[in-house]
């Protein structure tokens, strides 16, 4: 199936477009809100500034998208694959990324609070200046990453890993570092307000 013919059928009603294959389209500035495309291959598809505000994209690969700018708020993305897809300045705010794969995904300036990112790998992502107040990133992989900038404040790090990451600048007020891996990290450029380090994350800082 083309963009062409995939829009037709969306502005004729149509939402399920579950398994399509949507390799290198382009639906960039298009709305494509609610769109249930469970398990689409979307790898290396151009989506930037598209709506996907609802979207069902559970397990749909995204490998290598252009989604910069992309309305991603309040979409499932359950088991998504979006390793090395350009999300800059995109909203993902309120989205379940449970288990997702953002391996050295570039989110500069994404937004993403409130998100749960809990079990989602971004190692070596692009996390700069991201907005991730607030989400929940439990058992998350984020080791590698780069999170100058990044706002992380009340955000769940609980049992992640965040060895050899970049934090400078990085918001941390009142995260939760039960059982997180520091190892190689430096906090002494980060902002801190009412955190509490476990005894175990404090003796891997030092």
């Amino acid at each position: 199936m083309d963009a062409d013919e995939l829009l037709k059928r969306y502005c004729a009603g149509e939402r399920n477009f579950t398994q399509i294959s949507l390799h290198l389209v382009n639906l960039s500035e298009v709305c494509l809100a609610g769109i249930n495309l469970n398990r689409a291959n979307l790898a290396n598809a151009t989506l930037s500034q598209t709506n996907l505000r609802g979207a069902n994209l559970i397990e749909a690969n995204l490998t290598a998208a252009a989604l910069w700018r992309t309305d991603f708020s309040g979409a499932n993305l359950i088991l998504a694959n979006l390793k090395a897809a350009n999300l800059i300045r995109a909203t993902l705010s309120q989205v379940d990324l449970h288990k997702g794969s953002l391996v050295k995904a570039d989110l500069r300036l994404a937004d993403l609070h409130g998100a749960d990112l809990s079990g989602a790998n971004l190692a070596g992502a692009d996390l700069r200046y991201t907005n991730l107040s607030g989400a929940n990133l439990a058992g998350a992989n984020l080791s590698g990453a780069n999170l100058t900038g990044a706002n992380l404040s009340n955000a769940d790090l609980s049992h992640t890993s965040l060895a050899k990451a970049i934090l400078y600048k990085t918001d941390l007020s009142n995260v939760d570092f039960t059982e997180v891996d520091l190892t190689e990290v430096d906090l002494h450029h980060c902002l801190f307000n009412g955190v509490t380090l476990t005894e175990r994350s404090l003796i891997e800082v030092v």
